[in-house]
């Protein structure tokens, strides 16, 4: 069966696709794949990092959400024999339906990246480790440390998750048509073991939430803008050492987890 014509990139939904073969060679050897794992693919595009996957893995299941794309993937199953191809918004994809150890090997669509990262981490408990490709600027984000304007909710979230690498960084030329913006992969492995349970991970999510919302306030005043009581709010920052005066870009994630906690334990 004969290969459909390749679809153009519809700009909307930030259609960049990459040409080089060495940096899928890279991305394939960063994502240490045996012959019997399961790989996650969102974003296949036109199938040039699926087939090298497709080599390397077990199974792959790529998730594209343009028909067209999907169509002329379809068209190559020939080539592609032990891929799933499946047509959706990776958004409302159900991973939590994909085996436990399933690797997430992905050039992630920049325009919903932030979204994606934080489906998957929150799903981490299924996926040892995920090689991405994002926009510099977001794995810049990943890897920040306090006191930085590049640090935020992303940086804190996926630091307390996993250990991050920013691996490499990928010439605009890779990709046709070029993107605007720059490109890195990151290694992100789930850590084995984290201090939270559910329910605290739940408040630590939603302090880190609340201490980022209003940058420019004090994290004493963001957070009760966002709703907490102040009441014994200062006294249980003094507590912790934690300055009430401080900005929330200058907590590191160690400062998250304590707040978190104590939040858990006494409601701040």
């Amino acid at each position: 069966m004969l290969a459909a014509k390749l679809p153009p990139p519809i700009k909307r939904l930030g259609q960049h696709f990459l040409i080089d073969t060495n940096i899928v060679r890279k991305i394939v050897a960063l994502a240490e794949l045996e012959p019997g794992d399961h790989v996650l693919e969102i974003g296949p595009g036109r199938g040039i990092l699926t087939e090298a996957l497709c080599r390397a893995a077990g199974r792959v299941t790529a998730v594209e959400v343009d028909s067209r794309l999907h169509a002329y993937l379809e068209s190559r199953r020939t080539e592609l024999p032990n891929v799933e191809l499946v047509c959706e918004d990776a958004l409302s994809y159900p991973v939590e339906s994909l085996p436990v150890g399933t690797v997430v090997v992905a050039n992630l669509p920049y325009y919903i990246s932030t979204p994606l990262l934080f489906k998957l981490l929150d799903q981490r408990g299924r996926f040892p480790r995920m090689v991405l490709m994002l926009q510099a600027e977001v794995a810049d984000r990943l890897v920040a440390n306090p006191g930085g304007s590049e640090y935020g909710v992303l940086s804190v979230m996926a630091q307390y998750a996993a250990e991050i690498t920013k691996s490499f960084r990928v010439s605009s030329q890779c990709f046709r048509p070029r993107p605007e913006v720059a490109s890195a992969v990151v290694l992100l492995r789930k850590k084995e073991r984290t201090r939270l349970s559910k329910q605290e991970e739940a408040s630590f999510r939603a302090i880190v939430k609340a201490a980022f919302a209003h940058r420019r306030k004090t994290l004493i005043n963001s957070l009760r803008d966002e709703g907490y009581e102040l009441t014994s709010l200062a006294e249980r920052l003094k507590r912790l050492d934690i300055d009430p005066t401080r900005r929330a870009e200058t907590l590191s994630v160690e400062d998250f987890l304590r707040l978190a906690l104590a939040h858990s334990s006494h409601r701040l």
